[in-house]
């Protein structure tokens, strides 16, 4: 896939105001400090769109972008960041999952973890509910050139194990950099790939007629 656009569409935390759900999104979503922004700016090839920050839990919105007039990306807040008070985080977590759940047109939700760690439980966790709740994703490895490749396949395979004991089937992984565009083909292809088999759910079909 060539991006030729990445438009940012609109910030909010309220279900009703996101755009109507006609296209194709993937929701990015991962721990605080993951490297989301940087990963979406190297992904649509436009530096600065998804503000980048070194303040850790920064995104606090659900963040839209419209590329090639086409399909949503949709940035979302990071979880797990100790700082934040507990009844905002039960709020934003309130909030994320709705929209994870009710969303009728998410395709796939595209789960960050940082290469560099060992499993973190609350990734597991956060991969278990998605399972639970039948939701489709994919697994991005991220900061893959902060280190050997060979402990980053140490870390992964250590992940996949972990992630086994709840799943049968493990999701597609893939090994990212920004820095080094690491993994930025194969991640927009299967977002390619995904986008050619997606129909307008039917509930929407017919609002759209109405409108028209």
């Amino acid at each position: 896939m060539i991006v030729k656009s990445a438009e940012f569409i609109c910030s909010n935390t309220q279900i009703s105001k996101l755009p109507p759900p006609l296209k194709p999104e993937y929701a990015f979503i991962g721990r605080s400090n993951v490297g989301k922004s940087s990963l979406i700016n190297m992904l649509v090839a436009k530096k600065g769109l998804a503000k980048t920050s070194q303040t850790p839990g920064k995104t606090q919105l659900i963040n839209h972008f419209y590329i090639n007039e086409h399909w949503y990306l949709v940035d979302l807040p990071g979880y797990g960041y100790a700082r934040i008070s507990k009844s905002k985080k039960e709020d934003w977590n309130k909030f994320i999952r709705t929209y994870l759940d009710k969303r009728e047109s998410l395709q796939c939700v595209m789960v960050l973890i940082d290469s560099r760690l060992e499993p973190q439980k609350i990734d597991l966790e956060f991969c278990n509910w998605l399972g639970e709740k039948g939701l489709s994703f994919v697994l991005i490895f991220t900061k893959a050139d902060k280190q050997s490749s060979i402990k980053t396949d140490q870390n992964v395979a250590k992940f996949r194990k972990a992630l086994s004991a709840a799943f049968e089937e493990i999701p597609p992984i893939f090994i990212t950099s920004a820095e080094t565009q690491l993994g930025r083909d194969e991640v927009l292809g299967f977002i390619d790939g995904v986008n050619k088999q997606f129909v307008v759910p039917e509930w929407n079909q017919k609002n759209l007629n109405i409108e028209h």
